[in-house]
C-alpha cells in the first residue's frame, strides 16, 4: 500500500514531465501501439472467429504487460528503498495532475469564447463538439472528469493496491483495450467483445468506490450536497449505458445540482442518453470549477484511504 500512496503523491506533485513525453512516450502509448499491432494481425476473417482472436489478443498483451512489471517490481523491491522508483514507475499510470490541468483549460477557454472552449474539451471527449452550446461544453468536462476519476485514478490505484504494478499495468491495457477496440461498430464487435467485457469488470469496484469519494467529499464542499450526491446516485447511476460511469457522473450531478447526460453526438451518430441529476441543464465555467473542488476534495480522501490502508 506505501507503493499506492507514494505513487499518487509523486504524480499530484509531477505529473508526466512533458520532456519525457516527448523523448520516450508514455507506457499508455507503448500499450496503445501494441494493441494496434494486434488488431492488424488478428483482427480478420468471419465474425466467429474474430471473438476468440480478440480474447487471444488481450490475453497475450495481459500476459506482456504482467511479465514486464512484475519483473520491474521484483528487482526494484531487491534494493534497498526500491519502493521509491517503483512508485515513480507506478505514478505513470495515474492521472490526477493531468486530468485536472485538461479540465481547467475548458473552463478558461469557455471564458475567452464558445470556439476556445470546444476546442479545449474536445481534447478530453470523443464527442462531436462542433454542435455543443456553452453549457454543453461544461457538462461534457465535468462528465468527463467524473468518469476519468474512476477509470483514470480510482481504478488503477485500487489495483496497484492490491497486486502492485503488476495489478495497475494490467489494468491500463484493459483500459486502452476497450477505449481502442471496445467498441460496437462492425469491424470491433467481435474482436473488442473481450477487452469491452473486461473493463467493465475491472471498473465495477473502482466506480462505485469513486462515487463513494464524490459523495464524501460534498460533504465537505460548502457548495454541494453529500445528501443529493448520495440519492442521486442510488437512483441514476444504473440508467447509464455504461454499468460504471454513470455511479461517479451522477454523483457529481447530484453534489453540484446539475443535470448531466442526456443527448450526444459521436459523428453522424446521435445517442439520447440517459439524464442524470434533477437540477440544471444550464452548466457554467463556475460549474467546472466547482467540480474541480469537488474532485480535488475527494483525490484527498482517496489518499487517506490509501494512508490508512498502509498504517492500520
Amino acid at each position: 500500500m506505501s507503493l499506492t500512496l507514494l505513487a499518487l503523491l509523486i504524480e499530484a506533485a509531477f505529473g508526466y514531465p512533458p520532456a519525457l513525453l516527448a523523448r520516450v512516450g508514455h507506457p499508455v502509448i507503448w500499450i496503445g501501439a501494441a494493441i494496434d499491432a494486434l488488431d492488424r494481425a488478428l483482427n480478420r476473417g468471419p465474425p466467429r472467429l474474430r471473438r476468440p482472436r480478440g480474447a487471444l489478443a488481450l490475453t497475450f498483451l495481459l500476459i506482456i504487460c504482467f511479465c514486464i512489471s512484475f519483473t520491474l517490481q521484483r528487482a526494484l523491491l531487491a534494493l534497498p528503498f526500491g519502493v521509491i522508483p517503483l512508485a515513480l514507475l507506478a505514478s505513470t499510470l495515474l492521472a490526477q495532475r493531468s486530468l485536472h490541468e485538461h479540465v481547467s483549460n475548458v473552463a478558461r477557454a469557455l471564458d475567452i469564447s464558445l470556439e476556445q472552449g470546444r476546442a479545449a474539451v474536445a481534447k478530453i471527449v470523443g464527442r462531436d463538439v462542433t454542435k455543443l452550446d456553452e453549457a454543453g461544453v461544461a457538462r461534457a468536462a465535468i462528465e468527463s472528469l467524473a468518469e476519468n476519476f474512476s477509470d483514470g485514478i480510482v481504478a488503477p490505484a485500487l489495483w496497484m493496491a492490491v497486486f502492485g504494478l503488476p495489478g495497475a499495468l494490467c489494468y491500463k491495457a484493459v483500459n486502452t483495450a476497450d477505449s481502442m477496440i471496445g467498441h460496437r461498430d462492425e469491424r470491433y464487435r467481435d474482436f473488442g467483445f473481450a477487452a469491452a467485457k473486461i473493463d467493465d469488470l475491472v471498473n465495477l469496484p473502482a466506480s462505485r468506490l469513486a462515487a463513494g469519494l464524490l459523495t464524501v467529499a460534498a460533504g465537505a464542499h460548502f457548495r454541494a450536497s453529500a445528501r443529493m450526491a448520495a440519492r442521486i446516485t442510488l437512483r441514476d447511476a444504473h440508467k447509464h449505458a455504461s454499468p460504471n460511469a454513470g455511479w461517479p457522473e451522477a454523483a457529481m450531478a447530484g453534489a453540484l445540482g446539475l443535470k448531466l447526460g442526456g443527448k450526444r453526438a459521436y459523428g453522424a451518430q446521435e445517442i439520447a442518453g440517459a439524464t442524470l441529476g434533477d437540477g440544471r441543464f444550464d452548466a457554467t465555467s463556475d460549474d467546472i470549477r466547482r467540480a474541480l473542488k469537488l474532485y480535488r476534495v475527494a483525490l484527498a480522501g482517496l489518499w487517506l484511504l490509501a494512508a490508512a490502508a498502509w498504517f492500520f
